[in-house]
């Protein structure tokens, strides 16, 4: 078994409600994401990624921490943290949004679930959201509660994955709209289920609401999917990579603003609301950016996930750094995303990477590199 004493000290670190059940099933590695461990593999990581294409994966992803905001104010403080209007987000839906701060900058990127009127949950990604709104609520004037409440999600996602929610839920599920959600329970343990997911793939999450029940729940998923081949997996980097996903803390930071990064879609600058980082988000607008997170193949031999941020250089000239690269079994290429100077963003612009395995060729491209239009995911 895993010897978790060789990554912690203490009871700093949190654990998930699926904690126990992730370790029965042979997690091998896991990662710190927002002060809990984060289950990152189980098999070899490309047999991982070929079971999310071909079948169907389960995974603990209890690290989106649920930031609850609710109270008469609930809206009007939401729609303030967020440049996406939250006035067009209807009860049931869910959003994928930027919070940003008063430079524009990124502060997370979670998904937000609307449950009420004036209720809502982000799903937070890497960073410390629910400090930053209690900071932004102490001085708003605003009647709102803002904490983390019991909520547990995990990811199922795969091909496969409707079968298994339709033999968890029943037929109601497969009628749930991508980015919609039903409130519901499962032999008793309350659940949010949303059509959701971090793989590009056709996929659902289950948040869990009572902690105590989490291997229950486990148990339950794990029944629901044998016959389709199910197995607890971490998220896969290769298939995130592919379809264009970004990773909060890697491909955008405090330091970017929507604009950098391919988020702009999400920045409605004509909205009547006046969310933190507006004016500094039209004048960004106004002047264009200097920077831009781009697509890249890399030529060479197949690459690990890169863990540093490796050098792009234009000549002899180091330009920028490739935020996340991996090797992609079926395109047979190495891909990644780039942060560099917008005169080098042009597709097909040629570059050169400093890899572990030493200087290689590469190129800008477009980006998704698969399913640019999430055929997949909404299927």
């Amino acid at each position: 078994m895993f010897d978790m004493a060789t990554i912690q000290r203490g009871a700093r670190l949190r654990r998930s409600p699926y904690f126990n059940a992730t370790l029965r099933h042979g997690c091998s590695a896991y990662t710190v994401y927002n002060h809990m461990f984060l289950p990152t593999q189980y098999d070899d990581l490309e047999k991982e990624y070929r079971r999310l294409l071909g079948d169907v994966t389960v995974w603990d992803v209890s690290v989106e921490r649920q930031v609850e905001i609710t109270g008469p104010d609930g809206l009007a403080f939401a729609n303030m943290l967020t440049p996406r209007d939250l006035t067009k987000c209807s009860i049931g839906q869910a959003k994928y949004v930027v919070i940003t701060a008063e430079d524009g900058g990124i502060v997370n990127d979670p998904v937000l679930l609307r449950l009420g009127e004036n209720h809502f949950w982000f799903a937070a990604a890497d960073s410390d959201m629910l400090l930053w709104a209690k900071g932004v609520a102490c001085n708003a004037g605003m009647d709102v509660d803002i904490r983390e409440p019991d909520v547990s999600p995990m990811q199922i996602q795969g091909p496969q994955s409707k079968a298994v929610v339709q033999a968890l839920f029943g037929d109601r599920v497969l009628s749930l709209a991508y980015y919609c959600f039903l409130e519901t329970e499962l032999d008793g343990i309350p659940v949010v289920v949303t059509r959701t997911g971090w793989s590009g793939e056709v996929g659902y999450e289950i948040y869990l609401r009572d902690g105590s029940r989490g291997e229950d729940l486990w148990d339950r998923v794990m029944t629901a999917g044998q016959p389709y081949n199910i197995a607890p997996t971490g998220p896969s980097d290769i298939r995130r990579i592919e379809a264009g996903i970004l990773n909060y803390g890697i491909d955008m930071t405090l330091e970017n603003n929507p604009f950098e990064v391919g988020l702009d879609w999400m920045v409605d600058l004509d909205q009547e609301s006046a969310f933190i980082g507006k004016d500094a988000l039209r004048d960004i607008q106004r002047r264009g950016v200097h920077r831009k997170l781009v697509g890249i193949e890399i030529g060479g031999e197949a690459l690990d996930l890169n863990t540093t941020a490796w050098p792009v250089r234009d000549g002899e000239n180091e330009v920028g750094h490739v935020t996340s690269a991996v090797y992609s079994p079926r395109l047979e290429k190495n891909i990644g995303y780039a942060m560099v100077p917008i005169d080098l963003a042009a597709i097909d612009t040629k570059l050169n990477v400093v890899t572990p395995d030493g200087d290689a060729p590469a190129r800008v491209v477009p980006k998704p590199f698969i399913d640019p239009k999430k055929n997949v995911p909404k299927a």
